[in-house]
């Protein structure tokens, strides 16, 4: 099986990671890439579309046909919002993209970046975690060939990709000792994309991913 996939997030530092791990994998054979804005990366694997309102895919429905895997990397910090805006940032977009790809390839892979701590009964006080919550048990629901929900906690940088945040300059010589102390909330950004990729050749027992599944699928190819 070779991988023709969709990233969305391309221009953070999750989806920039994602796509590092996608663009190196010898069963990855195309990867398309949707961002808001050029993401600045060049390679024989590599389409890019820019395309700025998520709520309307219609617009570049005919180039999404063809592909077997999404990896949807895009998201926004709750910091300050309410919950309104929240949901439609996060819930209302990522259903309707993922609606969309999976009424023109029902043959494909999803799988969707949420967060350790994500509330699947949709019940708890946090509004980010009900919020995921809500998405992740939708997304579940779509007619894909599979969907596979992520919930990474610290994630490692990838070393030398641009978009990694300022704050991990302070915060990545201590990755061995988070490691060590606490294991089933750390990962690497890298062992995050290995793992996209190995649900998508060869699936998982299960369809909420946290970390130490994260891990698990993450090592090696």
């Amino acid at each position: 099986m070779k991988i023709r996939a969709i990233i969305t997030g391309a221009t953070g530092m999750v989806g920039e990671g994602v796509l590092h791990e996608c663009l190196q994998h010898p069963d990855v054979e195309q990867v398309l890439v949707i961002n808001r804005k050029p993401g600045g990366v060049s390679h024989p694997k590599l389409q890019e579309i820019i395309h700025k309102d998520f709520y309307n895919m219609s617009p570049i429905e005919t180039q999404l046909t063809g592909y077997n895997a999404c990896y949807f990397c895009l998201g926004v910090s709750s910091v300050g919002m309410k919950e309104p805006e929240f949901n439609r940032l996060t819930y209302d977009l990522t259903m309707h993209v993922a609606q969309t790809l999976a009424r023109l390839n029902p043959e494909m892979t999803f799988c969707y970046v949420s967060g350790a701590g994500t509330d699947g009964t949709e019940q708890g006080n946090s509004m980010w975690a009900r919020v995921k919550g809500k998405t992740e048990n939708h997304l579940m629901a779509l007619p894909f060939k599979a969907a596979y929900m992520f919930r990474p906690g610290y994630l490692h940088p990838t070393p030398g990709l641009k978009n990694t945040k300022p704050y991990y300059a302070y915060l990545s010589w201590l990755y061995p000792v988070f490691k060590a102390v606490a294991g089933n909330y750390v990962s690497t950004l890298q062992e995050l994309g290995r793992a996209m990729i190995n649900v998508t050749l060869r699936g998982y027992d299960k369809r909420v991913l946290e970390v130490k599944d994260i891990r698990q699928l993450g090592q090696g190819r």
